[in-house]
Order: C-alpha cells, then sequence, then structure tokens
C-alpha cells in the first residue's frame, strides 16, 4: 500500500459535541479522522458522519468509519488496527495491519482507571515492529513529541483537538 498515512489523527466519539466541529477545522491539512460515534442511533449516526465526510473533503482530511460494517475508506480501514499489548499487535500485523492504534499510552477519560501503557511499556510493545504506530491515550503535541524517540509514527486524541 503506497498511500501517505496521517500521523495525526482525531478520535470522535459523542462527548465531544459541538466541539466536533472545531476540532474538525484545527487539524491540520492531512491529518486523518476515525468516526466511531458508536452510541449515536444509526440514522443521527449518519447524519453526522455525512457532515464530518464535507468537511474533511474540505480540509482534505482522511476519514475513516470505526466500527462493524467497515470504513468510508475501505482500503484504509482494512489496514489499521488497534492494540493494547505486543500480543495484539502481532496478531494485527499477521493479520495485515499497516497502521497501528497502540492504547491507552497515557491516562485518559475515555476509559478511566483503564491501566496505562506509559513510556517504557509502549517502547517495549512496539520494538522492532515494521509498521507505524499511532500512540493513543491521553496524548497531546508535548507527550507526542516525548514519544518520537521510542519510534512511534504520530498521536491521536480527542481532548487535544477539542479542547482550546
Amino acid at each position: 500500500m503506497s498511500l501517505a498515512l496521517p500521523r495525526l489523527w482525531l478520535m470522535t466519539d459523542e462527548r465531544m459535541g459541538d466541539a466536533l466541529w472545531d476540532a474538525l477545522e484545527r487539524l491540520p491539512v492531512g491529518a486523518g479522522v476515525i468516526f466511531r460515534h458508536h452510541a449515536t442511533a444509526p440514522e443521527a449516526r449518519r447524519r453526522i458522519f455525512s457532515k464530518v465526510a464535507h468537511i474533511a473533503r474540505r480540509r482534505r482530511l482522511l476519514v475513516v468509519r470505526a466500527g462493524p460494517g467497515g470504513g468510508h475508506n475501505q482500503r484504509i480501514a482494512t489496514f489499521t488496527a488497534a492494540a493494547h499489548s505486543r500480543r495484539e499487535a502481532i496478531a494485527a500485523i499477521r493479520a495485515g495491519a499497516q497502521l497501528l492504534f497502540v492504547s491507552p499510552v497515557f491516562a485518559t477519560r475515555s476509559h478511566p482507571g483503564a491501566r496505562t501503557l506509559g513510556r517504557v511499556r509502549l517502547g517495549l510493545m512496539i520494538r522492532g515492529l515494521d509498521v507505524p504506530v499511532i500512540a493513543l491515550g491521553g496524548m497531546d503535541a508535548r507527550r507526542a513529541r516525548g514519544l518520537r524517540q521510542l519510534g512511534t509514527y504520530g498521536w491521536a486524541a480527542i481532548d487535544a483537538w477539542s479542547q482550546r
């Protein structure tokens, strides 16, 4: 697959409310959006996705619809995976994943009380993996800079994009 993969990602969810629209405008051109909104009723989810996709086209953002039924961009959705352990990461790569979202790196509002990887466990988990790794969980630009030396390709967040 010779597609340039985004290094910066927005993970959407219902908690964002109307902050979603500002977050989409703040993302840099070429960033990615993982559209989730899993708890939203199907018709409302389609309407929100349609609006997100329209903004993404205008702003040249890549959108992937997460969850059953595949993605807006199936070529990308097929090649991405979430991993919470080295075992999951290796299994995802063997299944064809070419981009890994690894989480939770740090404490996050999305999963309060969840065990985090931290820098050391993240480094051990991704060492030697031959796919780009996107750090997720409590991420912001400052923390992402601190993880580059571990070999992360980029980072994803909800709150970092929806708070000023």
